[in-house]
């Protein structure tokens, strides 16, 4: 059983499935987990907007879900995915991490 934190949410690791490359990391529900498995395609919830969001219904970008792990403790998950598109990262990269740490 998964363990989501006070807000109903868990992260999910988004991982390319042909590159091995991180490419995000968003939160889901118990609901947008659901509806990711039934469409096939990533959904997270939005915590800034409160809102479901279902990656790619704007820009065109979608998340081909390929598999979905726990970690060991069921308080994160694992998403290999292919890429339907160019870009991720809502600044047009093909990955959300591009920047060092400062």
């Amino acid at each position: 059983m998964l363990n989501y934190n006070a807000q109903g949410l868990i992260p999910a690791v988004i991982q390319d499935d042909e590159t091995d490359a991180v490419l995000m990391v968003g939160y889901m529900s118990a609901e947008t987990l659901r509806m990711t498995r039934e469409i096939g395609q990533v959904v997270f919830w939005s915590r800034s907007r409160k809102e479901i969001w279902h990656k790619g219904a704007t820009s065109g970008d979608y998340l081909e879900v390929r598999s979905i792990k726990a970690d060991c403790e069921d308080n994160s998950l694992l998403v290999r995915v292919k890429m339907l598109g160019k870009a991720v990262c809502h600044t047009g990269a093909k990955s959300c991490f591009f920047k060092e740490a400062e």
